[in-house]
């Protein structure tokens, strides 16, 4: 075991030891809040019952709540059974009130494990579709620009005394855009190791930045690669915080303006909407193109997207992974994506983000007392 899986381990042991004492305490002080209007009857050990089921149902294991079991009958044992503040192991039913109790807890724990197990059962295979269907997208994004990229070289490297100088520009700059194209999907796979971390969650460290700021270093980035590309943004009029990686939120930008510059058939521009619904900032990328099959929407964010046979691979190949790593990175800042075709057509991708609420009031407070 590594040392971060002892600083989990030892992380859950702590809490479930806090949750453990939190829920008796909470139970006691229950307890004595009631007695005045109980009335004379004892309901002491059903509280403790209950409490013991919450004890299993919120901790790993069964130690917790069997120690809960028997902390919980020596607690009614001692303070509320006669008398008050010593333990009488000759009570009538004690022996039957700390079975039932230590059942209650065996069996809770049992079907809280199984869930637990069964749960984290299906995270594993997600995950394990997920890097599967990465690797056959890689593999197949990989192959086409590497061939073409020895192709183009083959070609220049045996029969570059007979070429024309235009042929030759026409391979280089082949060579050129094929490489491009790798170095941007070796980067999408970088980000996917990034913020796959070992446990299942996500490697991010979150700032709050200005979302007109992300967009426009992303709109720039975008412009270096794709000149003639014509781009329209809609900025909000407040300012809206975001916790976030900047660098890879501006990556899944990118990712979806090249996408529809790629592949979005019939398309003359690109419209990039950013607004606000409630405590959500809502990302909309939208092309004036022919838009996505409606066959193709429900998987086209999965890692195993292939464009329909008749597609021209050599000029459009497969986005899949680009898009399957901008639905991870929003996934992994506890955001939504989806695809859609718009009402006038053309495609258009939507991300939401949940704001900075606390940064934006301060914001907003220091602004108003900027104006007093």
């Amino acid at each position: 075991m590594d040392s971060s899986a002892k600083k989990k381990n030892a992380k859950l042991t702590w809490r479930d030891v806090g949750i453990t004492i939190g829920t008796l305490a909470a139970t006691t002080l229950l307890c004595y809040a009631l007695r005045p209007f109980a009335g004379g009857e004892k309901f002491e050990a059903i509280l403790f019952v209950v409490a013991v089921l919450i004890i299993s149902r919120f901790t790993n294991g069964y130690i917790y709540g069997v120690a809960a079991s028997i902390l919980g009958v020596l607690i009614v044992n001692c303070i509320f059974t006669y008398p008050y503040y010593q333990l009488n192991f000759t009570l009538t039913g004690y022996p039957i009130a700390i079975l039932s109790m230590l059942s209650a807890a065996m069996i809770t724990g049992t079907l809280t494990t199984r869930i637990k197990e069964q749960e984290q059962l299906k995270i594993d295979a997600e995950r394990e579709r997920t890097r599967s269907n990465l690797l056959r997208a890689v593999s197949h994004d990989l192959r086409t620009p590497l061939t073409a990229i020895s192709g183009a070289c083959s070609v220049l490297k045996e029969g570059g005394d007979t070429l024309s100088e235009q042929e030759k520009n026409k391979l280089l700059n082949q060579i050129e855009e094929d490489s491009q194209w790798l170095i941007r999907l070796v980067e999408n796979l970088l980000i996917v190791t990034r913020i796959d971390a070992p446990d299942g969650g996500a490697n991010i460290a979150k700032e709050s930045e200005v979302v007109e700021e992300v967009a426009a270093s992303a709109l720039t980035q975008f412009r270096k690669h794709f000149p003639n590309v014509k781009v329209e943004t809609h900025m909000p009029d407040e300012l809206l915080l975001v916790p976030m990686d900047g660098m890879l939120i501006r990556q899944v930008i990118m990712n979806l303006f090249e996408n529809a510059a790629i592949h979005a058939d019939g398309m003359t521009k690109i419209t990039l909407d950013i607004s606000r619904e409630g405590e959500n900032a809502v990302f909309r990328v939208t092309d004036d193109g022919r838009g996505i099959d409606p066959n193709l929407l429900p998987h086209i964010l999965e890692g195993d997207f292939k464009r329909s046979v008749g597609s021209s691979e050599d000029k459009k190949r497969n986005m899949g992974i680009g898009l399957s790593v901008c639905s991870t990175i929003i996934s992994a800042h506890e955001g939504k994506m989806r695809a859609y075709n718009g009402q006038n057509g053309g495609a258009v991708f939507e991300f939401t983000l949940p704001l900075d609420m606390a940064e934006m009031e301060l914001y907003d407070y220091d602004e108003q007392q900027e104006d007093e």
